[in-house]
């Protein structure tokens, strides 16, 4: 086999092992978000749904990280029987998308705690706080003052999920699996 070939390949078995990562991620992101929330009311729900966007996001990337937001919600209400609101749709996107971006420009993926931080934040502010937010009050007319109370909700959340990835990238099993991952060992 010769270079070109071999290289090829190993960008195909490395590619194929992130889009099976992602998919495991956008069903995390499913179960978390539509069958494992707390529901409050009709307007409000806390989850996790946006932990595994936010992992895809920091871990592989924007385009990674917005497709894996993109699907999870996408099939998630589809699952779930929820009707699809496209601006909500583009929040969840734009956590992954986000998070990537930081990450991986702003930061050159550093795994330290503020620049974990600075990622999660910024996509939540964002993605959850504002488009989302918007979402739901052109499409479900959620009044400001239930809206208002998502603020501390995604403080809240927002530092839980910072401290996990935290957790996650420095558990030293986890770290060399993602290693392994990224060498494009055969």
């Amino acid at each position: 086999m010769n270079k070109n070939a071999k290289a090829v390949k190993k960008t195909v078995i490395s590619r194929s092992r992130m889009i099976v990562i992602s998919g495991l991620l956008v069903g995390m992101s499913i179960v978390l978000g539509k069958f494992l929330a707390f529901n409050i009311g009709t307007s409000i729900r806390i989850s996790f749904e946006n932990l595994p966007i936010l992992i895809a996001g920091i871990l592989f990337g924007s385009a990674v990280g917005g497709a894996v937001g993109l699907c999870a919600d996408l099939i998630g209400c589809i699952m779930a029987g929820y009707a699809i609101n496209p601006v909500i749709t583009l929040g969840a996107f734009s956590i992954g998308f986000l998070s990537g971006v930081i990450s991986h420009s702003v930061l050159r993926k550093s795994h330290k705690l503020p620049a974990i931080a600075c990622s999660v934040g910024v996509a939540h502010i964002i993605g959850s706080m504002l488009v989302k937010s918007i979402g739901m009050y052109l499409y479900y007319h959620t009044p400001f003052e239930v809206l208002s109370l998502r603020v501390p909700i995604y403080i809240v959340t927002g530092l839980l999920e910072t401290y996990i990835i935290y957790l996650l990238l420095k558990n030293k099993s986890f770290s060399a699996q993602l290693e392994r991952m990224c060498k494009n060992d055969i």
